[in-house]
């Protein structure tokens, strides 16, 4: 039998054969491409010539081809259409990607050509993106464990392992306690308050489900709505206490699993000469370091906190004029009342924007975006197949007919995938015999699916999510470079959100908004005064989303900072960090950490502040765009030349500066949320 995932695809470009790949392909592939992979570092070690740039550092870089062909795919397909048996798989294949990860960076006959090389980088004569490139490969092995002894790599080796299995556990615990909870209605009066379109959600999932009534679930287009407009705060409560309990005790508790993950991560980093797993990962960050982190978090925090207890207290006197009779806001009655003032103060809605933002007239306009700004050109291929019948695949191209990527788009919910939005790549830049082979690049969203009453309609927020992540595309889709590691999304995890969160300040803009928000029913354009408001409502309460995020960081930096061990529980931790930093009550029996999985299965440990980092970065450069023009194709090329096809072949910070002629100012931010402080930002 032909196994799909070993043979050179005869799609065009390469593409992925998803129509033919099935689950028992996978471990044969893995298997071979382990094989392969280990073959070819075999031979950078045995080759009896001094070590060499291309014989040490270019054929590592191009090592494991094979292999990262099938990870790219499978891995992938776990996030994003799983099953038990793909999770099975996971769970053996993980150790064996862990051991060959550690069968390069602990290899000493490897180190030690690689450490030659780097010794002698003074007078090599290498160009700027090889020496960029040599100095990324000697820290990865340096921060990889390849200066310990012999003793201390078996120990890093084990504690790598575990990590990884421990990280694959915490997910599917997440998943299966998320999928384990329902709200299923038969009552018609318990729907109060809920729009038309969020009992059309529930009444096809209970549909699905073959239930009676109307259901609905903890995935975010379920529960974020019905939060938002259910009128039954006993129901409200029981969603949100199943939501911030996920995963915290019962069968999937994650409890244990975060102190474990946090204190094996200390213990990688003192066996590295670091003195916590935050110094160790902040090291190759735009930040540099813990102290420049939580410079920004309290920086930001200062002026913030009052701000957002200012809105919340606003909101409690509001809600209580209105009905409300507890005495403090509570958490699941915060976005409620929340959504009720923004109504009657700006009378906007969900339900008044997503008639007008059809999916597919939205898909147009974001992929228009990319076409005024960067000159790209967007046509669907029906004949190139996806891995679910939800997925569109486009072939992208440059204003001169030059192909640049294939571009996947999965956009709705479903059991088999996890919540939230991403980009991530199949395959990346990839050089063959001297051929470049350009990008796979995917974005995964859960926007409301289509019922048998409406098309898809998405709210303003979701539309904000598709431009956020299309940015990551672009940088995916535009990268340059000849090394692969270098391109795209391969940069400072502080800084991969600039060209994602820059694009959100578009879903703003009415000279965009202009161009493609239509009534799906009637055609017509949407008004000059919904714009209005939508621009207006911009900024409600956004002290308190931004406290909310920095929390995020600050409790992220509370398992990762510290300089010891933990031996307190998820509870306490969480408690001692945040109390001073909350803007509602908590809530005995939830927490945030347990289901936190940007810091325990996404990739994030110590590095949730980059949002906010990023976040500084786009503010500051986009207003570049409003100076000379949202759609200004010289302010676009600047962007598109510095920032998204440099990937990180020169220091983030060079990059940005050579973008901006300056560096960012957290008062940029500040001014943009409209939150009051006391310094000036650049002109």
């Amino acid at each position: 039998m032909e196994n799909p995932l070993l043979v050179e695809s005869p799609l065009p470009y390469g593409a992925p054969q998803f129509d033919k790949i099935k689950n028992e392909h996978y471990m044969p592939a893995f298997e071979e491409g382990l094989r392969q992979g280990k073959a070819e570092i075999d031979a950078i070690t045995s080759n009896p010539e001094p070590p060499t740039f291309a014989n040490t550092i270019e054929a590592l870089e191009s090592s494991g081809s094979a292999l990262e062909r099938t990870a790219g795919i499978f891995f992938n397909l776990l996030e994003a259409d799983t099953s038990d048996e793909m999770q099975e798989i996971a769970e053996k294949v993980d150790p064996m990607m862990t051991e060959y990860a550690l069968y390069i960076s602990l290899n000493e006959p490897l180190f030690k050509r690689v450490k030659t090389l780097w010794e002698q980088r003074e007078t090599s004569g290498l160009e700027p993106d090889q020496l960029r490139l040599l100095e990324k490969t000697f820290k990865s092995f340096a921060r990889g464990g390849a200066n310990l002894g012999a003793e201390e790599k078996a120990v890093y080796s084990r504690k790598a392992e575990e990590l990884s299995l421990l990280g694959l556990k915490f997910g599917k615990n997440v998943l299966a306690a998320t999928n384990a909870f329902e709200l299923n209605i038969t009552d018609p009066e318990d729907l109060e308050g809920l729009p038309q379109y969020v009992r059309d959600m529930g009444a096809a999932e209970a549909g699905e489900r073959g239930e009676k009534g109307w259901t609905f679930t903890l995935a975010r287009p379920s529960y974020a709505p019905f939060m938002m407009y259910s009128g039954k705060s006993g129901l409200r409560k029981k969603m949100y206490l199943a939501y911030n309990s996920r995963a915290c005790g019962g069968d999937y508790d994650n409890s244990l699993i975060c102190r474990n993950m946090a204190n094996l991560r200390f213990r990688q980093a003192r066996l590295l000469g670091y003195p916590s797993h935050a110094a160790f990962v902040l090291e190759e960050r735009m930040a540099k370091n813990v102290e420049n982190v939580k410079n920004l978090l309290d920086g930001l925090m200062e002026p913030s906190l009052p701000a957002a207890r200012q809105e919340i207290a606003g909101l409690l006197d509001y809600a209580r004029r209105n009905g409300y009779a507890g005495d403090v806001m509570q958490p699941w009655d915060f976005s409620y009342w929340s959504e009720k003032m923004r109504q009657e103060k700006y009378d906007l809605s969900d339900e008044l924007l997503k008639p007008y933002f059809r999916l597919e007239n939205v898909i147009d306009a974001v992929l228009g975006l990319a076409t005024r700004l960067y000159g790209l050109q967007f046509e669907e291929r029906k004949d190139i197949p996806g891995y679910h019948p939800d997925v569109k695949v486009f072939d992208v191209k440059d204003e001169n007919g030059e192909h640049l990527a294939l571009f996947y788009a999965d956009f709705f919910p479903r059991a088999s995938k996890r919540g939230g939005a991403w980009m991530t790549e199949f395959r990346g830049i990839e050089y063959k015999d001297g051929v470049e082979h350009r990008p796979f690049v995917s974005i995964v969203t859960n926007f409301s699916k289509p019922t048998p009453a409406a098309p898809s309609l998405l709210t303003h927020d979701e539309v904000t999510t598709f431009l956020h992540e299309f940015g990551h595309a672009l940088h995916g889709i535009l990268a340059q470079g000849r090394y692969p590691s270098l391109t795209g999304t391969n940069v400072a995890t502080d800084f991969v959100e600039l060209p994602s969160q820059i694009m959100e300040n578009w879903a703003y803009e009415p000279e965009y908004l202009q161009t493609f928000a239509r009534h799906y029913q009637t055609g017509e354009p949407i008004p000059d005064e919904l714009i209005g408001k939508i621009v207006a409502a911009r900024n409600f309460h956004s002290a308190y989303a931004q406290v909310r995020q920095l929390q995020f960081g600050i409790l992220d930096m509370a398992w990762h900072a510290t300089g010891k061990e933990l031996d307190t529980d998820v509870k306490a931790l969480e408690k001692q960090t945040l109390d001073s930093v909350r803007t509602l009550p908590d809530v005995e029996d939830t927490s945030i950490s347990d289901s936190f999985s940007h810091i325990f299965s996404g990739g994030y440990s110590a590095g949730y502040y980059s949002y906010k980092w990023s976040e500084v970065l786009e503010a500051d450069a986009f207003a570049l765009f409003k100076e000379n023009g949202i759609f200004n194709r010289e302010t676009a090329e600047s962007f598109r030349r510095n920032i998204l096809s440099k990937g990180s072949t020169m220091d983030e910070s060079v990059l940005y500066r050579n973008f901006r002629g300056h560096d960012p100012e957290p008062s940029a931010l500040l001014d943009k949320l409209g939150i009051p402080h006391g310094h000036e930002t650049h002109n």
